[in-house]
């Protein structure tokens, strides 16, 4: 009986395994610079901003990034409300570093990093994800001011008159 459960367990921990190692987030063949460029003019059109998450699938904070990202609804609702979101990949089969040298090389700040573009392309904030942690976990508060505070109505000078 004992081997029966133990080979059950074997299994769901192997289905598991399999499973997590399949999600693959970042997508090592995507040309950045083009992927960039098309976000762009949709970010244009829609009045919003380019957010960039420059990581990849052997980083366990751009995983863990990724999911917060997309499983807290208020984080997510802010997210898509106002920046069209974009993960681009840095590994060993792509670095990408083209279009990371045109961003002033985000990778400076270790991964994930995020990067903010308005709708023409400029470069409007780089930042490090590790402000954005507390503890083992991403900081509701963080991350939430840190997506409010860099939304495209953020820097209407009309707030600030």
């Amino acid at each position: 009986m004992k081997t029966k459960q133990i080979a059950i367990l074997v299994s769901f921990i192997l289905a598991f395994s399999v499973n997590t190692l399949a999600q693959k987030i970042y997508n090592p063949s995507a040309n950045a610079k083009n992927d960039i460029a098309k976000a762009l003019l949709q970010a244009k059109q829609e009045g919003k901003h380019v957010m960039l998450q420059v990581g990849g699938n052997w980083c366990p904070w751009c995983i863990k990034l990724h999911k917060y990202l997309n499983s807290n609804p208020e984080i997510n609702t802010l997210l898509k409300d106002n920046y069209i979101f974009l993960e681009v990949n840095y590994s060993k089969e792509n670095k990408n570093l083209d279009a990371l040298a045109e961003l002033d090389y985000p990778q400076r700040f270790g991964f994930p990093v995020m990067v903010i573009l308005n709708g023409d392309g400029e470069r409007i904030h780089t930042q490090n994800t590790g402000n954005l942690e507390e503890s083992k976990a991403y900081d509701f508060k963080k991350v939430k001011s840190f997506l409010y505070n860099w939304r495209p109505d953020a820097l209407n000078p009309d707030h600030y008159k």
